[in-house]
């Protein structure tokens, strides 16, 4: 189950990333700018190269805040009746956080609906739990064990999808975002696209592409 839950996340994650990145140009040449500083062209990426992709970073950042792969935290039961924010919330209610609606309200995030990863450059936010505004992963003891498996597979992931190849997807694909809402949040649509070579051949593995 552990397994499951993290790969269905992270992949939702990744193809959201991947979708909002190639929607805004200007994203994806400080991206590609990026990479080819840092990696080049004549190897592949590694996991070691993450932390030197600043934009990167920040670009994987606001994918997890768009677009959290749990909408709504696991429920939490409170202990005793409490106050929160004027509502009184009665001892053994069942409470669940939308981390999902925390992206969209302007009240912590200026235009909330774009993306713009420019946001996370000048700051320390984190997804990790110790910013509430960012919580994707959940917070505290009962946040998401699959935390540090996650966020490395979804950066390696985008890092190398994108790196690797120039992508070709009809313009209807990536213009419709509709959301396929569940215990996780997916494209109702999938993103589906053409990969072609962008590095030496000899890099994919051999054989002919």
């Amino acid at each position: 189950d552990m397994f499951v839950a993290g790969t269905d996340t992270s992949s939702s994650t990744v193809e959201w990333g991947l979708t909002e990145i190639l929607r805004k140009p200007e994203v994806h040449k400080k991206i590609m700018a990026e990479l080819d500083q840092v990696v080049g062209t004549d190897r592949k990426v590694e996991e070691t190269d993450i932390p030197k992709l600043t934009y990167l970073q920040a670009a994987v950042k606001e994918t997890f805040r768009l677009h959290p792969g749990v909408p709504l935290l696991i429920p939490r039961r409170t202990n005793e009746d409490c106050e929160v924010a004027g509502y009184h919330v009665p001892k053994h209610a069942i409470v669940f956080v939308n981390v999902w609606g925390m992206a969209r309200n302007p009240d912590i995030w200026r235009n909330p609906l774009e993306f713009s990863p420019e946001r996370f450059l000048d700051n320390e936010l984190d997804v990790k739990g110790q910013d509430f505004e960012l919580l994707p992963f959940g917070t505290g003891r009962r946040s998401c064990v699959g935390m540090p498996l996650g966020h490395r597979m979804v950066h390696f992931s985008l890092a190398s999808l994108l790196h690797s190849f120039v992508w070709d997807f009809p313009p209807e694909i990536l213009a419709d975002m509709t959301e396929k809402v569940g215990i996780t949040l997916q494209k109702a649509k999938p993103l589906v696209g053409i990969p072609k070579p962008r590095l030496p051949e000899h890099l994919y593995g051999g054989g002919s592409l």
